[in-house]
Formats: structure tokens, C-alpha cells, sequence
């Protein structure tokens, strides 16, 4: 019998310097926190999100760390990215995500075409998995702290501030 390797996510981030994206995992086998830095390439302000996104989620060095991480969240972490490297600062990054990130009721959707269709489902899934989870879940993690090296420049990282409530 071959042992699963099981890897909790807890927090999901971006760092701008060098561009990376972060994630604090639990490794259930060890029962240690660790983290794990997946550093972005060829990635710049003209570069598509969920692309980027999806490839990081498919890539076999890193599925099986990303499995509890949501399409919808490195899309996030991409997209300030990608405001940072366009000379955004994070509360403008963030902003405009949520504008794009939010669906429009008196939008007509016969309208979009397949991958903007695609978009706003997932959208809604995602609204609806994070109404269902309430804090009696047995999942629901409510608070989590991390230890880190005091040495590490942590200023320079944007963490992902709803991650916390999504595991």
C-alpha cells in the first residue's frame, strides 16, 4: 500500500521580492507546519491571472500542495502580483479584484461567452462553499498562527487576508 502524502493548506500568500507565492502548510504525516515558496517566472503585468493560476494548480511539482487552495485564491495572489509589477499598491490591487471578483445581479449572463460564464460560476460555487462552512464545522480552522524565523522579510509578502477562513 502506497502512503498518501496528505498536505493541509493553511495560508496561502505572495511575495513580491522575489515574485513567489507562499504557502504555509501543514504536513499531516509529520504533523509539522512548513512552508513552502513556489517562485513565479515568466510572469508580468501583461500576463493572464487564472492562466497563471491554473498552471501553478496543475503543475506536478506543486498539486499536491495546492489541492486545499481554491483556483479563485492564487487567481488573487496573481493578480496583486501582477498590480505590483504595474506599479499598483496593494489596497488598489485588492480593490479591483473585488470588483471583478464580484458578480453583478443585473448582469444579462446569455450575454458572456464561455470563459467569463465559466468565471462568475465559479464565483458563485465559491460564495456558496464559504456560506456553508460555519464555525461548528469540524474543518473549520479558527485561528492559526504561524511560527516564523524572525530573520525573514516578511513586509515585502501580501498575505491572502480571507485564507483563514477558507480551511
Amino acid at each position: 500500500a502506497r502512503t498518501v502524502m496528505t498536505y493541509v493548506a493553511k495560508k496561502c500568500g505572495v511575495c513580491f521580492q522575489p515574485p513567489s507565492i507562499i504557502l504555509i502548510y501543514k504536513d499531516d504525516s509529520k504533523d509539522k507546519t512548513r512552508r513552502r515558496i513556489m517562485p513565479v517566472r515568466n510572469f508580468s503585468k501583461f500576463s493572464d491571472c487564472s492562466t497563471a493560476a491554473e498552471q501553478l494548480k496543475n503543475n506536478p511539482r506543486h498539486k499536491a500542495y495546492l489541492e486545499g487552495v481554491s483556483l479563485r485564491q492564487l487567481r488573487k495572489l496573481y493578480h496583486l502580483l501582477k498590480g505590483h509589477l504595474g506599479g499598483e499598491s496593494l489596497a488598489e490591487s485588492l480593490e479591483k479584484f473585488r470588483q471583478e471578483e464580484t458578480i453583478d445581479p443585473e448582469e444579462d449572463m446569455n450575454k458572456l461567452d464561455d470563459k467569463e460564464l465559466a468565471k462568475r460560476k465559479s464565483i458563485m460555487d465559491e460564495l456558496f462553499e464559504k456560506n456553508r462552512k460555519k464555525k461548528d464545522d469540524p474543518d473549520f480552522v479558527y485561528d492559526i498562527e504561524v511560527e516564523f524565523p524572525q530573520d525573514e522579510q516578511l513586509e515585502s509578502c501580501g498575505w491572502d487576508v480571507e485564507s483563514s477562513e477558507e480551511f
